[in-house]
């Protein structure tokens, strides 16, 4: 599985990837996988989706990073994307605030899908802090080495790269993304746009609800001379 994933990849990624997994700690999480699925237990997302935010976003095309939690837990709704589900998949809470503030921010129409593939392969990484989990029981292999992971690529992408923006939404992110260099990166925080999280304010971020953060990634962009994302998601549907 390894060297499959490995050479799918970029060369960008290839170095990163080819350390990373042989270090003990990614050949414990693999033994862990390989003996969750071995005694039945139903992994989200598929196998073969693990590393689609890899696979989708080449490290040189990167201009946005947004980091979740966990992958979903429900049939059907992971597919290796932060906060993203397949076509045909019911959106999440979420999502739909997500796309609230897209309407807000920038008067896009509301889409009627929850992919967000469109906004990976513009260069936006939605990278999950865990990038799988059993069914039915969020956070359920976070200790098993993903964040290990997950943070050693943020890291990567902070270390070699420049002018990233990070979408840092909730306390988990903000954490997450406090290893990125604020002189040479952009970094916005607001609350998480779960229904629980979307209003919430504090001292060094804003809600995310009226917070304008994806005008605001592309203006972070634009004055690196950096094309902006094109956040439409209905636009690029109905090419499909």
């Amino acid at each position: 599985m390894a060297n499959k994933i490995i050479d799918q990849l970029d060369p960008g990624w290839k170095t990163h990837f080819e350390y990373e997994f042989a270090q003990d700690y990614m050949l414990k999480l693999r033994q862990f996988l390989k003996t969750e699925i071995k005694n039945g237990a139903v992994v989200y997302p598929p196998k073969e989706q693990w590393f689609n935010a890899f696979l989708y976003t080449p490290f040189n095309d990167i201009k946005v990073v947004i980091v979740g939690q966990d992958p979903y837990h429900g049939e059907g709704q992971a597919h290796g994307l932060s906060f993203s589900v397949p076509d045909g998949i019911k959106i999440p809470p979420s999502l739909r605030n997500i796309y609230k503030e897209l309407n807000r921010d920038l008067d896009l129409a509301t889409p009627e899908s929850g992919n967000l593939e469109a906004w990976a392969r513009q260069g936006v990484l939605l990278l999950n802090a865990s990038l799988t989990v059993r069914a039915t029981e969020a956070n359920s292999h976070r200790q098993q080495g993903w964040l290990r992971f997950t943070n050693a690529c943020i890291k990567y992408v902070n270390e070699h790269k420049q002018g990233i923006v990070f979408l840092a939404w909730g306390r988990f992110a903000h954490d997450v993304c406090s290893v990125v260099d604020t002189t040479k990166h952009c970094v916005i925080k607001t609350s998480h746009p779960s229904p629980l999280g979307a209003t919430k304010t504090g001292a060094d971020f804003s809600a995310f609800i009226g917070s304008s953060c994806f005008s605001l990634a592309n203006e972070c962009l634009i004055k690196q001379g950096k094309p902006p994302v094109d956040w439409s998601l209905e636009r690029h549907l109905s090419f499909a």
